[in-house]
């Protein structure tokens, strides 16, 4: 028994030291090369390279100590002969396939079977609801998310200054959307849970990336450029869905996302771009949408194989996933000094204080109002809301900035949003044929009998 209990402490003092030795040595590391005078020279054309690359460092000090111990505890086959203790069930959670969050289990399947079913009206007042909600709150947000990385600030003092990490932005952004969906999942009971913790930082990661792309881009091309960028990446998705789902399309999702790709080339090369004044800030822009187009792709599509493979809930997503963004971006930015740096604009500015409550409690309710929808009226209803809600976005930010539009770009937006709505027809038409023929198929079976 005493050498039992020996050999399972040398193990976790093993598995403590692979975890902490590279931690410790890579935040140090990574401190001394982010304060160093390569990474803090100005270049404003540039800077978001040089930013992104300190992200990633940061970022490191987090996922190689990870790794490593995921490798040592595959390689040893530690869970499978591991007591049972307080690291081994950590562990256990954290890279075991088969465990589970609490117990007994309720599945969808009984959920279904225990509520009741909505009437008309009660579905009715949910949809007008649910479709109002996404449009305030994303509407909201698109507005602030732009007004923070492009308008001055100025202090009670007359001075006068732009913020520019958006790391930060990410960071509190995470933090309230855990903490809304954490308490969630704390009120609801008998909630099952068997995807291991870890291939939710994968995600999590292509988040955080996709959403640091996304602020810095609005640094280089207008909102509606951003916008547009969005309703575009329907190909890069597809790709990403065929390489990790191997998801097969239909031919009208080809041709409506080729026409929807070339009406926004046609936007792009409008005249009407006030922010690219340079081809620098052009190129920078640009990559920065492709980026972000990129990682956002990969974080649909990773998310949609989780939801098929373990059924887990879009709650327990929205929280695992910043939870693990919550913990890589806070590291980076301590790892930096930049978290004082924006905490001390955050007290210094009011007003941008304000605006990042607004911003994060946006982002939050909007995650849940997308979740609910799609849970209730399916995703169908949910992209006519949101193709809505792009319309709304660019008009809005229009208006409010006096971006310019001219008749190249008024062609080009158009031509978006009509190969949408087209895709949403065929989709609707493509699901009512396969309805039909199940009912053929149904009545010919019962005739048999």
């Amino acid at each position: 028994m005493r050498w039992k209990k020996m050999s399972r402490f040398r193990v976790n003092l093993f598995l403590l030291t692979i975890l902490l030795t590279p931690l410790v040595s890579l935040f140090v590391l990574n401190k001394f090369l982010t304060s160093s005078k390569i990474f803090n020279e100005t270049n404003s054309d540039f800077d978001w390279i040089r930013n992104g690359i300190k992200n990633l460092l940061g970022y490191t000090t987090i996922l190689l100590p990870g790794y490593l111990t995921y490798t040592y505890v595959r390689k040893t086959e530690y869970l499978g002969r591991a007591p049972i203790g307080f690291v081994s069930n950590f562990l256990r959670l954290c890279f075991g396939e088969d465990g589970s969050m609490s117990s007994p289990l309720i599945t969808h399947t009984d959920v279904q079977r225990i509520v009741p079913k909505k009437s008309f009206w009660w579905r009715t007042f949910l949809l007008v609801f649910y479709f109002t909600g996404l449009q305030v709150s994303y509407l909201s947000w698109g507005i602030i998310q732009e007004k923070v990385m492009t308008q001055v600030y100025e202090s009670s003092d007359g001075r006068m200054e732009y913020f520019g990490d958006s790391q930060f932005l990410v960071f509190v952004n995470r933090i309230l959307a855990f903490l809304i969906s954490g308490v969630i999942l704390l009120c609801r009971k008998r909630c099952e849970h068997k995807c291991p913790f870890y291939k939710y930082v994968f995600c999590s990661f292509s988040n955080i990336m996709s959403s640091w792309c996304q602020y810095e881009a609005l640094k280089y091309v207008s909102f509606p450029h951003q916008v547009l960028a969005k309703a575009a990446k329907t190909i890069p998705v597809m790709l990403m869905g065929k390489l990790i789902s191997k998801t097969q399309y239909k031919y009208y999702e080809y041709i409506t996302s080729i026409t929807l790709s070339i009406g926004m080339l046609l936007f792009m090369v409008d005249v009407g771009n006030d922010k690219a004044r340079t081809n620098v800030t052009t190129i920078s822009g640009a990559l920065l949408l492709i980026s972000y187009i990129i990682f956002d792709s990969f974080t649909s599509n990773w998310q949609s194989s989780l939801f098929k493979n373990y059924s887990i809930s879009p709650v327990q997503m929205m929280c695992f996933v910043n939870f693990f963004s919550f913990i890589l971006t806070g590291t980076s930015l301590i790892q930096q000094s930049s978290f004082y740096v924006s905490l001390n604009f955050l007290l210094k500015y009011p007003s941008f204080s304000l605006d990042c409550i607004l911003l994060s409690l946006c982002s939050a309710l909007g995650q849940l109002f997308i979740f609910s929808t799609i849970s209730e009226f399916g995703p169908l209803v949910f992209v006519i809301i949101s193709t809505i809600r792009q319309c709304l976005s660019v008009l809005l930010s229009c208006i409010f900035y006096k971006h310019e539009v001219h008749a190249l770009g008024v062609f080009g937006l158009s031509f978006v949003f009509w190969s949408v709505f087209l895709r949403i027809y065929c989709s609707y038409r493509s699901a009512k044929k396969r309805s039909n023929r199940l009912k053929g198929y149904k009545s010919s079976e019962d005739q048999k009998f």
